[in-house]
């Protein structure tokens, strides 16, 4: 199957004050759905662990994927993560045509 570019949404939540909610948006190629959400979680995984290390969080990796704006105090609920094509939202595409 081709690569495509996907956008996985994982709700996310304060660790301390529940009410406090939000979602962590990753984008990067995949070949389907459940692959994106696979690439997602793994390299969430590996982000958070190398910031837990100390050592600074890995830039994008293969096929534009990447975790930035790890917070400590969020979890993320990968339960209800989803995933879809990703939608450029500067894209002239996505655009309504002007009106007079």
């Amino acid at each position: 199957m081709p690569l495509r570019y996907f956008e996985v949404d994982v709700p996310i939540h304060h660790t301390t004050n529940r009410r406090l909610k939000g979602v962590h948006v990753f984008t990067g190629e995949a070949s389907s759905k459940s692959e994106a959400l696979r690439i997602a979680h793994e390299v969430y995984d590996a982000a958070l662990a190398a910031q837990q290390a100390g050592l600074e969080v890995p830039g994008r990796q293969a096929g534009g994927w990447g975790a930035r704006g790890l917070r400590p105090d969020w979890a993320l609920d990968w339960q209800a993560a989803k995933a879809g094509p990703w939608n450029d939202p500067y894209s002239w595409l996505s655009h309504k045509p002007f009106e007079l």
